[in-house]
């Protein structure tokens, strides 16, 4: 697929004299997975807010699965899914009411929620779990379900806020098939994340320091660019003189 979903040009927010995000320039193609990757204080997080609808930006362009960021934010939010680290469901909601709490708001009818919410307890292995508190299963399940229920409407775009942090490594790698998963449907995937290994699973990487993106290009480039053997090698070459501490 050759469809931009995401185009940003100069893409700016300032509070007061601090510049959070500088001028960020990029495009994300359908069903791409995008590493949007830096320190603490690098801007990620604000940056994630302009491109979802969330804030909007004190100068530059972006159009979001072909909208634009200024005009029509209502439009771009419903073309969206979206999942923190914070996870994102009820927990005093089972899981099948989540399910259909969330099908319900996303304007899914009630014939196809209960068929996406079948498809997805099957394939989540949650079928002994549907009744059960959210608040009760184990992180991992929470972090699956949270991926499952933010694509349960086929958005064009999934938004990805540091969703493994604190899960074990083998619930990272079941998440990443989900993610692949939804990648080979055409749903582009938009991740922050914190572990340099999942860097790896991604397309391309952009990588910030101090509000500017300071490097963009696929694992293998980026590795041969800073004569690295791993992305964390990458990592820590350009966030070394990074002067921001909290983002």
């Amino acid at each position: 697929m050759n469809e931009i979903v995401i185009k940003t040009d100069k893409l700016t927010k300032r509070f007061g004299n601090f510049i959070a995000a500088n001028e960020i320039t990029f495009e994300v193609k359908a069903g791409e997975i995008f590493g949007f990757l830096g320190a603490n204080g690098a801007g990620k997080t604000t940056a994630m807010r302009m491109l979802c609808g969330l804030s909007k930006p004190s100068s530059g362009n972006a159009t979001i699965a072909g909208f634009d960021i200024y005009k029509e934010t209502e439009k771009i939010k419903k073309n969206i899914g979206y999942m923190s680290q914070k996870f994102s469901l009820y927990e005093d909601l089972t899981v099948i009411e989540n399910i259909r709490f969330f099908g319900g708001i996303y304007g899914i009818s009630d014939k196809q929620i209960n068929e996406k919410s079948n498809t997805l307890i099957e394939q989540l292995g949650l079928k002994n779990e549907t009744k059960k508190l959210v608040a009760s299963l184990p992180l991992g399940w929470k972090q699956k379900l949270a991926f499952s229920v933010a694509i349960l409407h086929e958005p064009k775009i999934v938004f990805l806020d540091e969703p493994t942090g604190g899960v074990d490594p083998v619930t990272r790698r079941q998440f990443w098939d989900l993610i692949y998963s939804a990648s080979d449907r055409g749903i582009t995937i938009f991740v922050t994340t914190h572990y340099m290994d999942e860097a790896e699973y991604c397309n391309r990487i952009s990588m910030m320091v101090d509000g500017v993106i300071k490097a963009l290009d696929t694992p293998t480039n980026l590795k041969k660019q800073f004569s690295a053997d791993s992305m964390d090698e990458v990592f820590f070459e350009l966030a070394r003189g990074a002067k921001r501490k909290g983002d």
